[in-house]
């Protein structure tokens, strides 16, 4: 939301006051004060008629310093969020005649007393700034109707856009170093690097091709070894080094603004600290992994159809591990119901035991509105189970079903009267939901206990993905429960998996799924999928298959679509290509499928890792190579797990471009060895895809059957590069919970050895495999070949 006309002037209808100085400052509960003027005070007569900023800092973990910013404390207090890892106790405060400091951790926060206003951020072991908050950052701002704040939408725009009213904000502005990047921000689809963009934290459905996010989180990291939560779920607005081009805006409606400062280092140590602070990603099941195939959205299907698609699928080869039913499993027009339409499944606990005989998890689809015509419509009126309008009635339209009505989740016993739906299906036989929707929520509403509805709107998405989580979690067991879900803000990742939304079926839209999958990663969010071939249109056969090939290798993976069936075979008989020419999409979905499966122990460990450090299985460039200034910008390629890159082909023809940071890379499939520190292309067939292992890499796989849940431990393979020094243990967890060690070591041979593995393979990346003897394997470097 942008104030000022260029530097010097603010825009009409906007008054704004700065926080002039920090004109004294006090300690109380662990907390510091600081009374910060609107103008610097040089006489006792300059006190009156005077606004005046109070600002406090406090911290919440080590290396996290929270900052509010308050004009007039009495005013109602802006929703948290959740900081299910936030304690009271750290920090230390020291006050002295020219500055004030908070330290805690690694990062220490000074004041300096007097004017000009200073707030600055600095490693507190180096001294290095992070970051600083200066001369007119902190500002308390009045519109009237006539503003134009930005992108020509005045302050008075209606409840269904991302402005506020007119009214007042406040706004804190930090500073950006030379050659300082942005990243974060929750899901969005536009480049990676956030730096001179106007971002909106406003959930919205409107698909992967706009500035509009599904999962809006407003928290940011930068190359410089921090990251920047604001804490409201409602409306905030940044301007990334766009309004004003050296500093990092952002804004809230109000009295008040509340930001964690968040220490790290480097930015897998921010997002290990922010995660820790906001919440850890759960474990997900092991056939969570596996393929996932839905019957698509408007398509005609009953249990003949669904049969049709899970036999040709397993009469092809190809493993399944879930079959989702999408919306309509319920009657048109009754959604959401929860009752399976009987017209077209009369037996629906006769079809999930079948289903679960021939090794299908099942999924279904649901979201929070409850149509006019849906049975439970009536009871949730009657009951007041409904969102509703300040004159009492129940707020409907007729967007999606007709007359839906929206379910309260912050009245509990609605929350119950959902969940107990839910439980009924899952004692049915189903194993996964996916929660679709929760954006479109309206703002001129009333809750059940009396939430703000702006900042409720991005909020929603929480409460009714923890509804549902919390029934699966409670009905399957711990780790066993796994959600697909659209809708999120800071926090979501406890509840994963999260997918994309709604993309177009082309190779640009393949590409701005992935930057929106990278943007979330880097928003603390560790497992992520999309739909394969993308959800609306018809994909050609080449888009279709360059995209099963990034689908597999993603961290979770679903064929799904709008109007069309996603099964592979239609596609092969568009092209006249027999299935089983190795370039088919029978072929392709196969061959990506089982090397999925292949490589579930390194995937599995990699979600483990997600668990408990809050590190993405999908790893942007700029994560895991902080230090390689040519991987900042990166966003068509990303490393799945530590020690994997994949670069996606977006082309037909095969052509692909991709950066290799230094070190000597090998090939996964071939064992060619290639020199890094430069771009590479190269041409594939729809079979392959660059697929390299990174120098000093170490990937464990396992002889797969037909799914993601298998043994891991059972006779592994240890595939180690060739380019590795010293030592490095690699540790592998298994479905049931057991785990097993390997440790590398790298010399003029390589050794593996094992403790608690009692039978393993090793190889060199692309090599023939050594069986070990007594837990022992040891590779000879050998002449593979070079580019």
């Amino acid at each position: 939301m942008k104030f000022t006309d260029g530097f010097w002037k603010l825009r009409p209808g906007v008054d704004a006051l700065y926080g002039r100085e920090a004109y004294d400052a006090w300690s109380e509960g662990g907390v510091l004060y600081a009374t910060v003027p609107t103008s610097v005070i040089s006489r006792r007569g300059d006190t009156l008629n005077r606004p005046v900023l109070t600002v406090a800092l406090s911290s919440p973990l080590p290396g996290v310093i929270g900052v509010r910013i308050v004009h007039h404390d009495g005013a109602r207090r802006r929703t948290s969020f959740e900081l299910p890892g936030a304690e009271e106790g750290h920090g230390r405060i020291a006050i002295g005649d020219e500055e004030a400091t908070l330290t805690s951790g690694g990062v220490t926060a000074t004041i300096r007393r007097g004017a000009p206003w200073s707030l600055v951020f600095r490693d507190a072991e180096t001294g290095r700034i992070l970051t600083s908050s200066g001369e007119k950052s902190i500002g308390y701002v009045r519109t009237d109707p006539s503003a134009v704040l930005d992108g020509g939408v005045t302050a008075q725009a209606g409840a269904e856009t991302s402005r506020p009213a007119s009214g007042t904000f406040v706004h804190e502005q930090l500073d950006l170093g030379v050659g300082e990047v942005v990243y974060g921000l929750g899901e969005r689809f536009g480049p990676l690097v956030k730096n001179g963009q106007t971002v909106d934290i406003w959930n919205a459905d409107g698909g992967t091709s706009s500035e509009q996010a599904y999962k809006s989180v407003p928290f940011y990291l930068t190359n410089r070894g921090y990251g920047v939560l604001v804490d409201d779920p409602g409306h905030v607005s940044f301007e990334i080094g766009s309004e004003v081009v050296e500093r990092v805006q952002f804004s809230v409606s109000g009295e008040q603004l509340s930001y964690f400062v968040i220490g790290g280092g480097t930015p897998a140590g921010v997002l290990e600290r922010y995660t820790a602070l906001t919440g850890r990603p759960a474990a997900v099941p092991a056939w969570s992994y596996g393929l996932w195939l839905s019957t698509s959205f408007t398509t005609d299907y009953d249990e003949a159809t669904v049969n049709a698609f899970i036999d040709g699928m397993r009469d092809r080869d190809i493993p399944l591990d879930v079959f989702h039913f999408d919306c309509f499993w319920m009657r048109e027009f009754n959604w959401s119901d929860f009752t399976w339409d009987p017209r077209v499944f009369p037996d629906p606990d006769g079809m999930l035991a079948r289903l679960h005989d021939k090794g299908q998890r099942v999924c279904v689809w649901i979201n929070p509105y409850i149509g006019q015509r849906s049975p439970l419509f009536a009871e949730g009126r009657e009951r007041g189970y409904f969102l509703t309008r300040p004159d009492g009635s129940v707020w409907q339209w007729d967007m999606w079903q007709a007359g839906m009505a929206i379910v309260d989740f912050t009245n509990p016993d609605a929350t119950r009267w959902y969940q107990d739906h839910l439980r009924r299906l899952v004692r049915q036989g189903v194993d996964a939901f996916k929660t679709d929707f929760g954006e479109r929520i309206p703002v001129d509403v009333v809750y059940a206990d009396g939430s703000d509805p702006e900042r409720m709107h991005n909020l929603y998405a929480q409460r009714y993905n923890e509804a549902v989580f919390e029934v699966l979690r409670e009905e399957r067991g711990e780790g066993d429960a796994v959600v697909f879900a659209r809708s999120a803000t800071a926090g979501g990742q406890r509840m994963p998996v999260h997918w994309g939304g709604d993309n177009t079926s082309s190779f640009a839209s393949m590409a701005e799924t992935l930057r929106g999958g990278l943007s979330l990663a880097m928003s603390g969010f560790g497992f992520w999928s999309h739909d394969i071939g993308g959800f609306e249109g018809m994909p050609d056969p080449a888009v279709f298959k360059r995209w099963v090939a990034f689908g597999l290798l993603s961290s979770h993976s679903r064929l799904h679509g709008s109007e069309n069936y996603r099964v592979p075979w239609p596609f092969d008989e568009r092209e006249g290509r027999d299935e089983s020419d190795p370039q088919s999409a029978v072929s392709t979905l196969r061959a990506f499928t089982r090397l999925k499966l292949s490589l579930m122990p390194y995937l599995f460990q990699a979600g483990r890792e997600a668990h408990e450090t809050g590190a993405p299985v999908m790893r942007p460039m700029a994560l895991a190579f902080p230090d390689d200034p040519a991987a900042a910008y990166v966003d068509r390629q990303f490393l799945l797990g530590p020690d994997l890159l994949v670069a996606p082909v977006f082309s037909e023809d095969g052509e692909v471009e991709f950066w290799l940071p230094s070190g000597e890379w090998t090939a996964l499939a071939t064992g060619e060895r290639v020199a890094g520190g430069r771009w590479i292309r190269e041409t594939h067939g729809f079979d392959s895809l660059p697929l390299y292992v990174r120098p000093g890499g170490v990937v464990v796989t396992g002889d797969a059957a037909d799914s993601a849940e298998y043994d891991y431990l059972a006779d592994p393979l240890v595939l180690v590069s060739p380019a590795g020094e010293g030592t490095r243990t690699v540790e592998v967890t298994a479905p049931d919970g057991r785990t097993g060690r390997f440790e590398v070591a790298w010399g003029d041979e390589v050794t593996v050895t094992s403790a608690d593995v009692a039978g393993f393979r090793a190889a060199f990346v692309g090599g023939e495999a050594t069986a070990s003897e007594g837990g022992s394997a040891t590779l000879t470097r050998a002449g593979t070949p070079r580019r």
